[in-house]
């Protein structure tokens, strides 16, 4: 007979005794074992512990080569992601892809740039202050999204740029849990740059089993003058194909706000809530930041989008305004991370992201390269 489930701890149940243990993974402890934390004899603070000695942070962190893949953690058995924090310099916030993998697949349920999985798509700080993410000054990026497994978990960070990079993390998980009957985490992520003409952007599509739709955040590059989130967004659902089950009334709606988040007299106004916000409104400098950037999340904690089926589509139009009252389609760049549970621990997915579909251009110069943290020299 399988134990009642308890609720998920929060500051009303947070006082339920529980038949469960905490472990943590970390360059500090790389294998989550009990008795396992500062043990370290090398690594990357080891020069400056040297007067101190083991379990004097010998092991803070890890460098990740060019081109190669680290695992973050490896987990044998079943359990529970319940918090991910992870830092590393701005510049490799759109070079570092964030993958997961449940139950031994062979595929990723989670694909994500580093920087939009945790609201921070542009490469510059913006602050995040909701229940499922904080982004924190500066760089701190912090998940508590519940991430279940029933055999196993594996979390990778892929670094496809020219330079090594150097990354903190620690990874807290639960394990004596019943998970047989929770959901498998999923993030997906997918950019138009630009969007193609009179096409809506595509969020997720070809989704099948059942779960719920949990989260969506946009890192949205304006390409033209105007007002531009006069947009819908729709959910395709189950049975759904011309017409969908949920379609929203404009972009701004969707997230939270209203009337162009123009708030009269400071015009676009950024906002961070448990659920929904804009903490990101990026300006340009009359130089070589010549577009307007933003960045939304809305999350379905207390509304999520059940499905039975699947999911066969979610996309969301981008429009403006012309002459006459009539909606401009437009063509932005558009970069959305969809988050969902499946029965499953794989589902259909986009290709993987290369280094060109991630790109933004950092920094005020008129090339990329100058002034990137560490120096980045013209390749051959």
């Amino acid at each position: 007979m399988t134990a009642p489930q308890l609720p998920s701890p929060d500051l009303s149940s947070i006082a339920s005794l529980r038949s469960l243990q905490t472990r943590s993974i970390s360059p500090e402890n790389f294998d989550g074992a009990v008795g396992g934390g500062g043990r370290a004899t090398e690594g990357t603070g080891a020069s400056c512990a040297r007067d101190l000695g083991p379990g004097w942070k010998i092991s803070p962190s890890v460098d990740i080569k060019a081109g190669e893949t680290f695992d973050l953690a490896n987990i044998q058995g079943g359990g529970k992601i319940t918090h991910i924090w992870i830092t590393t310099h701005t510049d490799n916030w759109r070079t570092l892809i964030l993958r997961a993998y449940w139950d031994g697949a062979d595929e990723p349920a989670v694909e994500v740039p580093y920087g939009d999985f945790f609201c921070n798509g542009w490469g510059v700080f913006a602050q995040v202050n909701s229940q499922a993410v904080a982004a924190n000054p500066n760089g701190g990026f912090n998940s508590y999204w519940p991430m279940p497994f029933r055999r196993g978990a594996r979390l990778t960070i892929e670094n496809t740029s020219v330079v090594d990079v150097r990354v903190y993390y620690q990874v807290t998980y639960e394990i004596g849990g019943d998970y047989s009957n929770e959901g498998y985490f999923h993030a997906q992520w997918r950019r138009s740059n630009p969007l193609e003409d009179r096409v809506p952007h595509t969020i997720l599509e070809g989704i099948e089993g059942r779960g719920q739709y949990v989260g969506t955040y946009i890192a949205w590059g304006v390409n033209s003058n105007g007002w531009w989130g006069e947009g819908e967004i729709k959910f395709y659902l189950d049975d759904d194909t011309d017409y969908p089950t949920i379609c929203g009334t404009g972009t701004e709606d969707y997230f939270g706000g209203a009337w162009n988040f123009d708030v009269p007299g400071k015009g676009y106004t950024e906002f961070s809530t448990p659920y929904l916000g804009m903490p990101q409104v990026i300006r340009p400098d009359g130089l070589y930041v010549s577009q307007q950037r933003f960045g939304m999340y809305r999350w379905h904690l207390l509304d999520p989008i059940f499905f039975g089926s699947g999911i066969p589509k979610v996309d969301i139009q981008a429009l403006g305004w012309r002459s006459g009252w009539r909606y401009l389609p437009l063509r932005d760049d558009i970069a959305s991370t969809a988050m969902f549970y499946l029965d499953r621990p794989t589902a259909r997915r986009p290709k993987s992201p290369s280094a060109d579909d991630m790109e933004v251009h950092l920094g005020t110069a008129p090339v990329p390269d100058i002034g990137a943290t560490p120096p980045r020299a013209p390749q051959d």
